[in-house]
């Protein structure tokens, strides 16, 4: 074992340890507490929510629920991506009225196919906002699961902070809640794209911050890749941190028809993300056909416990996709409706069986929230 990595085992055992006594692992970020939080009540309203959590369940938007109850569920998706500090500074960027009908439009439609939940993972420097969400909330029956976590253009504010700091604000989020509203997050993502660097330095230290929340907290870790064999130096960091990679989604790896690249992340234990349905972009992503066709080939090799089926959709995203993406879907376009009116009916037509689409759609995430404990 290398110096460096007997360095930052060390340091993680430290932090664990220092989290197990209690409030010694916030030490790094107190200066974030406060009287008074963001959503007009005080903080020790916010723990007293924390407190009540019942053992085996999930936190969602409308409080705890146990993983039995999330139904069919789309585990990579989003509500708002927006730009910090755009629309706080120039509003006329962001019209939340149209925003809060095109959610409630969509998510509507959703709810009428028998989606029971959604995994919201817009962490903080995507503009994950909890006032903009609690009003979605309040127009959808739908459990909406909330994330802590960072994107992979990490923000200048972190590049000098160590990983132990970073995990101390995932765990604030996810023991205290966000922006001191009470709602806690129940799931932490973590990103590593070739665009933003690939697995760089500043990269390896979120995934080792998120590792060590996880760890600390128990809630499972979600991935963005880009490519998709980056998910394989994903697994290489959370490894050495000592996550059980069984606890990890990998996500985006239906971005690739090479199965043998799938089915290694899956033998590793993790549960991989076939979760862009419906972004194409010719030349720089497969198929739909594609995607339907790479899945159906792993259900048919025994892989169906380790898929999760979704869409990487939002209500609202106030970046330039088109230049981004060419042929990247207008946000006004509900794709949070594809896996059920298009991809589960294709799925169907090649062979795979109701009960593989139920253990993608309902078992899959169900085991993955049902797996707790710190350790």
């Amino acid at each position: 074992m290398s110096d460096e990595i007997q360095k930052d085992n060390s340091t993680r055992r430290n932090f664990l340890k220092n989290v197990a006594i209690g409030t010694a692992g916030f030490a790094a970020v107190s200066s974030l507490s406060c009287s008074t939080n963001q959503s007009g009540g005080t903080m020790s309203e916010s723990n007293q929510m924390s407190r009540s959590k019942k053992p085996g369940t999930i936190s969602s938007m409308r409080g705890y629920i146990k993983p039995g109850d999330l139904g069919f569920t789309l585990m990579h998706e989003h509500i708002a991506v927006l730009t910090p500090g755009i629309k706080e500074n120039w509003p006329d960027y962001f019209n939340e009225e149209e925003f809060l009908k095109i959610a409630e439009i969509k998510l509507k439609e959703l709810h009428s196919r028998g989606i029971q939940s959604i995994v919201e993972l817009t962490p903080p420097d995507l503009g994950r906002d909890i006032r903009l969400l609690k009003k979605v909330q309040d127009l959808t029956p739908i459990n909406i699961i909330l994330c802590t976590g960072i994107y992979f253009d990490i923000p200048i504010f972190w590049q000098f902070k160590e990983a132990d700091e970073m995990a101390a604000v995932f765990i604030k989020d996810i023991k205290e809640g966000i922006q001191g509203s009470g709602i806690t997050a129940g799931i932490i993502k973590l990103a590593t794209d070739d665009s933003g660097g690939g697995l760089n330095e500043q990269n390896e230290k979120c995934l080792r911050a998120g590792a060590r929340a996880h760890r600390a907290t128990g809630v499972p870790i979600t991935t963005h890749t880009g490519p998709p064999n980056v998910g394989l130096e994903q697994q290489r960091v959370l490894r050495e941190e000592g996550v059980d990679l069984n606890r990890v989604i990998i996500g985006h790896i239906g971005d690739t028809t090479d199965t043998d690249l799938h089915k290694k992340l899956m033998d590793e234990g993790s549960t991989i993300g076939m979760d862009r349905f419906g972004i194409y972009s010719e030349g720089l992503t497969i198929t739909f056909e594609q995607r339907v066709d790479t899945v159906v080939k792993l259900c048919k090799e025994g892989y169906a416990d380790r898929m999760i089926l979704s869409h990487d959709h939002m209500c609202w995203i106030d970046w330039d996709l088109k230049n981004i993406m060419p042929g990247w879907p207008d946000r006004n376009l509900n794709l949070y409706t594809l896996i059920s009116d298009d991809v589960l009916p294709a799925l169907r037509e090649r062979g795979v069986s109701e009960a593989q689409i139920n253990q993608m759609m309902v078992k899959n995430p169900q085991r993955i929230f049902e797996v707790q404990g710190t350790y």
